[in-house]
């Protein structure tokens, strides 16, 4: 089992490059096999994530060839197989975007009920609701989604909550049915925007991704494209927040700083200085920061996924602040880890107290998922001592070349995988 070994105190000061947007690219690539011709997708991260995604969508018949660490080429038309089988959901929930491309292509699919995170309830209902909308049957039997329809017909479909995933999965499943569907109350998230426009450069016709209304006018088929992935607006916000909290001086570099609007208010909130570029942001920290309240909401507003981030550099602002979750329930565990690192903090239901402290000291830790792991080394980042950070399998989901690019910035952090090797780091760095 590898850990992360974190020697703390040192301001985080340099230049990163931001990859591409996992939760884009996940989308992206399922959406891949929807044409019988060859598609080329770059600037995927190469992160787990995507891996096993590769993994599933060559085991129904798929050809991928992997060019470079950044760049893959996907052709579906060998695809015999509709049935995604467990052993690669259980890894990844993103895994059933596959259930609206196949849907959408072959009117048939066939999921295992998804794995992921455990940060949290993520019911189906709604991708169900969307696709039963559509003309489909949908069935759960032994542990299976089983999707089918003679033929898919557009409707007007208005979806109960503002679902990422039900609104990307049944954008994929309408591209291809007869008609108009209208999607309402959906998903504005830069990704849905992404995978839109993936989707229109094989010939689809969506308008409206980005809004609250997605009008798709289906068509018979889709073609060959090259396309690049979005940049990762959560990996680049981690970053800010990690020069934040280690009083540091950070550009993040290829990002698209107005899907960063909301990180970046929160960092002028407790007092950083940050300064835009056309594809780069600066943070820049001084100490002395204070505290604010968050909500996190759907986008535009604050993101779940940053929630962990700003959590750990609060506990480091002068003051009390509220943070409201308003996505997942189980979205505060990291707090009982940040706790064990001298933070002063308090949950009630969905609501935390974070009293900030002077400073953390280094412990150990576990990481409870993706995101608050990275936070969690955030914090072992700007805290006293050593800091050692268990289960990182979760952050290598979704974070590539983590410790090389923090290391980049002026960071002491090794991977480590035996105790013999963490005695080595604590006696280089005493």
């Amino acid at each position: 089992m590898e850990q992360y070994i974190i020697k703390g105190g040192n301001p985080l000061v340099g230049e990163v490059e931001i990859g591409g947007a996992k939760n884009a690219a996940l989308a992206i690539l399922a959406a891949a096999i929807m044409t019988d011709e060859t598609v080329l997708i770059d600037n995927l991260p190469d992160v787990n994530d995507i891996n096993v995604l590769l993994d599933a969508i060559a085991g129904i018949g798929a050809s991928v060839h992997r060019i470079d660490r950044h760049t893959v080429r996907i052709n579906g038309k060998g695809i015999t197989n509709f049935d995604i089988e467990y052993e690669y959901i259980k890894k990844i929930r993103a895994s059933y975007y596959l259930l609206g491309a196949l849907l959408g292509k072959y009117k048939k699919a066939v999921v295992a009920l998804p794995g992921g995170c455990n940060i949290g309830s993520r019911p189906i209902d709604q991708h169900l609701k969307g696709f039963r909308a559509l003309g489909a049957e949908v069935e759960i039997e032994h542990g299976k989604i089983i999707a089918e329809a003679e033929k898919l017909v557009g409707k007007h479909i208005y979806f109960d909550v503002v679902s990422v995933g039900a609104t990307i999965n049944v954008m994929m499943a309408a591209a291809m049915a007869d008609g108009l569907t209208i999607m309402e109350n959906v998903a504005k998230e830069p990704h849905v925007v992404d995978v839109a426009n993936f989707l229109n450069s094989m010939g689809a016709n969506i308008r409206g991704a980005g809004t609250d209304v997605i009008k798709i006018r289906g068509v018979r088929s889709l073609h060959r494209t090259e396309y690049s992935v979005i940049p990762d607006q959560i990996e680049a916000g981690t970053f800010m927040f990690a020069a934040a909290a280690t009083k540091g001086d950070v550009t993040v570099c290829n990002v698209i700083p107005k899907h960063l609007e909301a990180t970046i208010a929160k960092l002028v909130e407790i007092g950083c200085e940050v300064e835009e570029f056309d594809d780069a942001v600066r943070v820049v920290s001084k100490g002395g920061l204070t505290s604010t309240h968050v909500k996190t909401l759907p986008y535009p507003g604050f993101p779940t996924d940053m929630q962990p981030q700003i959590g750990v550099t609060l506990a480091l602002c002068k003051g009390t602040s509220m943070i409201t979750e308003s996505i997942f329930e189980n979205r505060f565990k990291y707090l009982d880890e940040l706790a064990r690192m001298g933070a002063c903090v308090k949950v009630e239901g969905n609501s935390a107290s974070i009293e900030g402290v002077e400073k953390l000291s280094g412990a150990r830790v576990s990481a409870p998922d993706l995101r608050a792991g990275a936070a969690l080394c955030i914090a072992g980042l700007a805290a006293d001592g050593i800091t050692i950070v268990d289960d990182i399998v979760y952050i290598q989901r979704g974070y590539e070349r983590f410790e090389e690019k923090l290391r980049g910035l002026g960071a002491v952090i090794e991977r480590v995988s035996t105790e013999r090797e963490i005695r080595r780091f604590t006696l280089k760095v005493s």
